[in-house]
């Protein structure tokens, strides 16, 4: 006969955190909780701003590759006139978005070239690829 023997219970890691946590929210006031998450480090806050203008950039060049695709489309541009007036807003329209329209202060250390360039490449190509191939395509078959 098989020999029977006790299984050790089985052991829910999330259960015992959320366990761990009540009992540290027991432990410590309300308010010290609340203390903690109000002041914020100089460091979180340049990061939070920087955040702040990354997201603006993000979305203002989203917007730029669905406008930049209907207008190079509709112009007629095709092939490599519409690859470098692709480039030309990809590489170009961050620099006058982030100076003329969003007025940042350039500074080398926190708000430099790289931060201007990194937000939103992957949207604005997929955005400009998807838009002008539809435009081009709807001018194609019509």
């Amino acid at each position: 006969m098989a020999s029977k023997k006790k299984h050790a219970k089985r052991f829910d890691v999330r259960k015992k955190r959320a366990k761990l946590l009540k009992e540290r929210e027991k432990q410590q006031p309300k308010e010290e909780r609340e203390e903690k998450k109000k002041f914020k480090t100089e460091k979180e806050e340049k990061l939070e701003i920087r955040l702040e203008k990354e997201t603006k950039l993000y979305w203002m060049r989203a917007a730029t590759g669905v406008m930049s695709a209907i207008i190079g489309s509709l112009i007629g541009l095709t092939s490599w006139w519409l690859f470098l007036w692709m480039l030309t807003f990809w590489l170009g329209f961050p620099f006058l978005a982030s100076f003329l329209i969003l007025r940042y202060k350039y500074d080398k250390e926190e708000w430099n070239w790289k931060n201007i360039i990194r937000p939103g490449i992957g949207i604005f190509f997929f955005l400009f690829m998807i838009i002008a191939v539809l435009i081009h395509t709807l001018r194609v078959t019509t």
